[in-house]
């Protein structure tokens, strides 16, 4: 073989050798990403997993309540809400109910929210009119929606937002937790006969009601409803309003006054609220805030529910008990309706939350009130 016959070869041997290894190179580079690639992966799902199924913080507040939680309906519903978030979140998020008084005065519980007394509590918001005076409107209005016109209004229309907008610049965030149908219109030992039988009467009245009663001469006052019984006994006071018949009848009421007037005029629904201080209420994972959103939802529901059912057996029961069950004239509702909406028409003047939100709930039972005068049986029918 000639010098330039080895030459070609050996140039073909090095030719071959050398895309050889670049090939492998390449392989292994291929290879190595490959791997890479898969730890990587598996890196991160397990991260993904670990931060899955890590376990959120345990929730514990302290709840104070406005109403004792034996009262039927009215003040038991926030045990409900309690054993619920617990049995739903296996143990994570504990509500530890007091009775009113315990922690706090039962006026004052959004207030010791909002301070950061206390994380939460479960009371009726009218009691913060002095402080916020458009509260009565998202608590119980005279003359107002019935309750599933006001949830209608709440969950679907713009009370909610209304409500927490309300709230927010008191560092208090209030969730719908309760609600139940309306009062009576009070307990009397003398019947009522007009309205000039209610100048100088001593009565203790909560809400807008009591605006009214005051405008018609009334001497109006409030108490926590666990010394309602005593002021009436020793006459502190001559008349009273507090719940529905199951609830004032747990309270004594009926062993004094023998007068029990309907319909509840003043408070055509009574909605109770989670109060959250807004800070606690923030720094709550997502999850855990639907958690307590979904049980308040459910709690509402049941409440009114439960409430509704108790009322026809107690008012069955009054004869024996020497109590009669009356009701307020046609003459006398529309008087103090007309005297209502004076008082609304004042406090709309004066007060920018609560035109805003009157207006919201005028605007809407102008639309609802074409449904229901279309679809619902009148009161009276069949009787």
């Amino acid at each position: 073989m000639s010098d330039q016959q080895e030459n070609q070869v050996s140039a073909t041997v090095d030719s071959v050798w050398t895309n050889r290894t670049a090939g492998f190179a390449v392989l292994i580079a291929f290879i190595a990403g490959l791997v890479g690639a898969l730890v990587l992966r598996d890196h991160d799902r397990s991260t993904a997993v670990v931060a899955e199924t890590s376990p959120r913080s345990s929730i514990y507040w302290r709840v104070p309540v406005a109403f004792n939680t034996n009262l039927p309906g009215l003040g038991e519903n926030v045990l409900r809400i309690a054993a619920d978030s617990d049995a739903i979140s296996d143990g994570r998020i504990r509500f530890e109910v007091f009775e009113p008084g315990m922690l706090i005065p039962p006026f004052s519980i959004t207030e010791g929210v909002r301070d950061g007394k206390i994380k939460a509590g479960y009371t009726w918001l009218g009691y913060d009119q002095g402080r916020i005076p458009a509260t009565p409107l998202v608590s119980a209005v005279p003359f107002g929606m019935e309750p599933w016109e006001f949830t209608a209004w709440y969950y679907e229309d713009e009370g909610q937002a209304l409500t927490e907008a309300l709230y927010e610049p008191h560092f208090v965030h209030p969730i719908l937790c309760g609600i139940v149908g309306p009062e009576t219109a009070g307990w009397f030992r003398e019947p009522v006969t007009s309205l000039s039988d209610l100048e100088g009467l001593k009565i203790r009245f909560a809400g807008l009601g009591g605006r009214v009663l005051q405008e018609l001469g009334a001497s109006v006052t409030m108490i926590p409803g666990g010394e309602i019984f005593q002021a009436l006994e020793k006459g502190a006071i001559d008349a009273t309003e507090y719940s529905m018949p199951a609830v004032d009848q747990k309270l004594g009421f009926d062993r004094i006054a023998s007068f029990n007037y309907f319909p509840g005029w003043h408070q055509t629904f009574t909605a109770s609220y989670l109060v959250v201080n807004l800070s606690t209420w923030r720094a709550l994972h997502p999850a855990d805030q639907a958690l307590i959103d979904t049980v308040c939802t459910a709690g509402v529901i049941r409440n009114l529910s439960r409430g509704e059912s108790l009322q026809g057996e107690v008012l069955q029961g009054f004869p024996a008990k020497g109590v009669s069950p009356r009701k307020l004239s046609v003459e006398i509702l529309e008087q103090l309706a007309a005297v209502t909406e004076q008082v609304l028409i004042e406090e709309a003047a004066n007060d920018e939350d609560f035109d805003r939100i009157w207006e919201s709930q005028k605007r809407f039972l102008r639309s609802y009130g074409v449904w229901k005068d279309h679809a619902y049986l009148p009161r009276d029918f069949g009787q």
